[in-house]
């Protein structure tokens, strides 16, 4: 007992380390203010005022698969009520459910009013190269055939801000977007001289398993990265949310493109990472108005999106697994089994009584820190007890992660893994193929970019909207 009440003791003062401490990571009170005509509440004085003239915005939009998401989401990115101009660029990364078939026919919809300077491109990828410049993860692939499409090589000569003035928004083709939300983003990049501006997708909790896991996810992200610390430009830790990167084109330009991040499977943080280290100036927070629309219905799907990418969070190795695992089992579980414990031995010995009251103190204070993110998903603080058993859930999906890495199924998504090539449909292959003969294809022309050499003409499909 006195091993334990010592233990007990331990992780309650780790717990009010990170209430304290730890970027105030548990508060969720980074947040972007809208344009003033959009919120009631006044813009802080950095952003006070809108910039005179809009830069010009490309937003990538990777796309595998999506083909049931897109009318929900395309529409509301395509419609942002942005004073400047506006290119979305979709990459259908070889798709085989009719992904550009849809947003072709979604981008050739009827204009909308006040939405002039629109453009949207359909572009079909290929899968990624192999050679000198190193294999390429699949979604920053797509990311670079992007840029590539927009005139931005993937690998420009470093330090080269040839480019000019303007940004690109890196989105997930399941994001729907508020009508204001760019106009903010970019409001607040140019207002506080942001390189780059990240908001956290509030994502679905629509059923029962997506009410227990999704706001634990975000809670231990934020716990992960504290956005706090992200935002302090002096601060060594970097993030990002892949659903919502608004990025300069010149910290793009001097960081050469995505090459950097060419093999990265959890492409945001890489990115994040990226940008402080050339003294970037990074911003992430929370937003209602970034939603992702992606459903989770099943208990195994919610456990896939997270065993997908655990383990490399991990960078693949067992003995960062083995702590990990042990400082959850630590932090989270030991202190409501000291209260349990404690309780039962009652307060007869004094090791005992610091057990209950140890235990009972990491506990509440743990609790406490999950109130306001149950708040913004609008659960009820009823359910903050919980959250040592949410937590030995991502511990079984993080052991899960790294058996599945060890079973050659590591990052599988959508046909795709860490070690598999991408799969795709004869007619993809064809362009793969001619892409590799020199002949044509967006992808043979970012992978030129890459190799430092020129190719012209590309396929793609563009409608004015």
């Amino acid at each position: 007992m006195l091993a334990l009440s010592i233990a007990c003791t331990a992780a309650a003062a780790v717990w009010a380390y990170l209430v304290l401490g730890h970027g105030r990571y548990w508060r969720a009170g980074e947040w972007l203010p809208a344009p003033r005509a959009r919120l009631p509440r006044p813009l802080p004085p950095r952003c006070a005022g809108e910039p005179s003239s809009w830069p010009d915005v490309v937003a990538v939009v990777p796309a595998r698969n999506e083909a049931a998401m897109l009318p929900a989401t395309l529409p509301t990115l395509v419609g942002q009520d942005y004073p400047g101009a506006l290119t979305v660029i979709l990459v259908d990364d070889c798709s085989s459910d009719g992904t550009a078939e849809v947003a072709t026919r979604l981008a050739a919809g009827p204009a909308r009013p006040g939405r002039a300077g629109r453009a949207v491109r359909v572009i079909a990828g290929v899968p990624p190269p192999r050679g000198p410049a190193g294999r390429w993860a699949g979604k920053v692939w797509a990311m670079a055939q992007g840029l590539a499409a927009a005139g931005l090589p993937p690998a420009a000569a470093a330090g080269d801000r040839s480019a000019g003035p303007g940004y690109v928004l890196f989105t997930d083709a399941d994001i729907a977007w508020g009508a204001g939300t760019l106009r903010a983003l970019v409001c607040a990049a140019e207002g506080d001289d942001r390189d780059l501006v990240s908001q956290m997708a509030l994502l679905r909790t629509a059923t029962r398993w997506e009410r227990v896991v999704v706001p634990a996810f975000v809670y231990f992200f934020a716990q992960l990265y504290p956005f706090r610390r992200v935002n302090a430009p002096g601060s060594r830790t970097a993030a990002a949310a892949g659903g919502c990167m608004l990025v300069r084109r010149g910290a793009l330009d001097a960081s050469g493109g995505l090459a950097p991040i060419s093999s990265a499977r959890i492409d945001d943080v890489a990115l994040g990472r990226m940008i402080k280290r050339q003294r970037g100036r990074c911003w992430l927070g929370l937003s209602t108005s970034v939603v992702s629309v992606r459903p989770y219905p099943r208990v195994a799907d919610l456990w896939q999106m997270v065993s997908r990418s655990a383990y490399i969070q991990l960078n693949y190795s067992p003995w960062l697994l083995a702590a990990t695992i042990a400082g959850l089992l630590f932090i989270y579980a030991l202190p409501p089994a000291g209260a349990i414990i404690g309780l039962a031995a009652g307060p007869a010995t004094a090791p005992a009584a610091l057990t209950l009251g140890a235990g009972l103190a990491g506990w509440a204070l743990m609790s406490l820190t999950y109130v306001p993110m149950l708040r913004l998903y609008r659960l009820s603080p009823l359910r903050a007890p919980g959250l040592p058993l949410i937590a030995m859930l991502y511990a079984a999906m993080t052991v899960d992660s790294a058996r599945r890495h060890y079973a050659g199924r590591g990052a599988e998504w959508k046909g795709r893994t860490d070690r598999a090539r991408l799969r795709c449909a004869p007619w993809q292959r064809d362009r793969e193929r001619a892409a590799r003969d020199g002949r044509s294809g967006i992808g043979w022309r970012a992978w030129a970019m890459v190799r430092g050499s020129t190719a012209a003409g590309y396929g793609e499909k563009i409608s004015g909207v």
